[in-house]
């Protein structure tokens, strides 16, 4: 009886020890000037931040079109993904509000979205005056899935001086979604929020192709910013990340893009995260800006 009891506080010191040790989630109010607006981020912190007194590289990480800041924490099959990604390469993971459908951009025609200065701007800004981060380009990257891989593009692409690497997964990388696989009812449905921020579809200046990372290639040729973007094989973006990839490898811009089985569901983004974040860490070391 003794041994059972002996055993069982050990076990229970053990999982005690383990939950304290795993990575921490704080959840951070972010105010917008530029929108007039209060929002919500998630951070999580490697278990090593509290004992440490190392600045620590960021990982922003952008959620899709029909969702919000606290998707990659919620919907995730593992929902311990980023703990664990966190815990393995001492990274600070931040993901950002970006609305329904705000598009990662300060939109020309929609006076209260102004989601590129909001994320390039006032979130870095907090997070970087909050917590011990690496205040360089050379210690901060960015992903997406979905929006949110064209918004990791378009705002790595547009603004090289606050990141080193981007990546892209499921990217809807051409705005213009006439070159989307997608059904008349989605189309139809899709069209007035899009028209929200970047106005009708057809309209002269174009402010989709102005917007669209798949005509960015020249831009990013000339960035030094490395690159990473992968699609499912299944899904109804494939296109545009081929066009993309097309263009890269015709202008000779170095980057790392892969398709694989799959479509557009969390099973395919939990299965490429990770990808991404060793593709990080490497540029990392290399920029000896990671926590060892």
């Amino acid at each position: 009886m003794r041994l059972i009891l002996s055993f069982l506080l050990f076990t229970l010191v053990w999982f005690s020890a383990t939950e304290t040790q795993a990575a921490k989630v704080d959840s951070l109010e972010i105010p917008s000037a530029a929108m007039n607006k209060t929002y919500k981020a998630a951070v999580v912190l490697p278990k090593t931040y509290a004992k440490s007194k190392a600045a620590y590289p960021v990982l922003y990480l952008l959620h899709g079109g029909g969702g919000h800041f606290s998707d990659w924490l919620r919907l995730t099959p593992d929902k311990q993904l980023l703990h664990k990604l966190a815990d393995q390469y001492n990274l600070i993971i931040v993901t950002p509000e970006g609305e329904n459908l705000g598009g990662y951009l300060d939109s020309p025609v929609q006076a209260d979205n102004k989601f590129e200065t909001y994320i390039t701007q006032e979130v870095l800004s907090k997070i970087d005056n909050t917590y011990r981060t690496i205040r360089d380009r050379k210690g901060r990257v960015i992903t997406g899935l979905s929006m949110g891989g064209h918004g990791a593009f378009y705002l790595a692409t547009r603004h090289p001086d606050l990141y080193c690497a981007a990546g892209s997964m499921s990217g809807a990388l051409d705005l213009n979604f006439a070159n989307w696989k997608i059904t008349p009812e989605f189309q139809q449905q899709i069209t007035p929020r899009f028209a929200r921020i970047l106005g009708p579809i057809g309209a002269t200046p174009d402010l989709y192709a102005a917007n669209s990372v798949v005509t960015y290639a020249d831009k990013m040729k000339t960035n030094d910013v490395k690159l990473i973007f992968d699609c499912g094989v299944d899904d109804f973006l494939i296109e545009p990340n081929r066009e993309l990839h097309r263009r890269l490898v015709y202008n000779k811009t170095p980057h790392d893009y892969t398709e694989h089985p799959g479509g557009h569901t969390w099973d395919y983004w939990e299965n490429s995260l990770p990808y991404h974040i060793l593709f990080f860490s490497k540029i990392l070391k290399a920029n000896g800006t990671a926590v060892m």
